[in-house]
């Protein structure tokens, strides 16, 4: 399929500028309470659960805003499905005062304060202390690509991940992958009143 081709070529080439991006060395310093929401814990559990569960999953694939592909499947490795998410974690030591916190009611929104910093934003919604939403914004910039993604995740519902690069002498790909998760299924033998 065109859009499996294309788009296994789109994240070799984000793995490898990412890679690139990564190469800022880190300053590891021993802290004992992370500062901010603990976004790949909850993504690491959350994933562990759905793979658990296995419910199906209307996946949409979207290739610059033309070529839609959507099937019904089982995912397997939800902990790489939702990579993206728990990548955006900014409990790094070196980032601990590099983010605002803005709560308000049940929300707590992590701005960035340094513009070199990848993940811009992130918002958690909670009703009785429960995440019921999460939104994330990444960016980076530099000679050779600009990248943005735009991550949504309610658990037991959906994610979308939004996905635009614009790389020099190659021009630009989006790709908006979403995925309805389906409720769960009761199990054989067992009436629901």
């Amino acid at each position: 399929m065109y859009w499996c081709k294309s788009f296994k070529q789109f994240l070799f080439i984000t793995t490898c500028l990412s890679g690139l991006a990564a190469c800022r060395p880190d300053v590891h310093v021993s802290t004992g309470n992370k500062r901010y929401f603990d976004l790949k814990a909850f993504i690491n559990a959350d994933s562990a659960r759905l793979r658990k569960a296995q419910p199906a999953v209307n996946k949409t694939v979207t290739h610059n805003n033309s070529q839609t592909q959507t099937k019904r499947i089982v995912i397997k490795n939800w902990g790489q499905e939702l990579a993206l998410f728990a990548a955006s974690d900014i409990n790094k030591p070196a980032w601990r005062d590099s983010y605002r916190i803005d709560e308000q009611g049940d929300s707590v929104v992590y701005t960035a304060l340094l513009p070199e910093l990848f993940t811009r934003r992130i918002s958690i919604r909670r009703i009785n202390g429960k995440v019921t939403k999460i939104n994330i914004s990444n960016a980076t910039k530099n000679l050779l690509y600009k990248t943005t993604e735009h991550l949504t995740y309610y658990p037991d519902s959906l994610y979308v991940i939004d996905k635009e690069q614009q790389v020099k002498l190659m021009g630009s790909n989006r790709y908006v992958i979403s995925g309805v998760i389906a409720p769960p299924q009761p199990s054989p033998g067992v009436r629901e009143f």
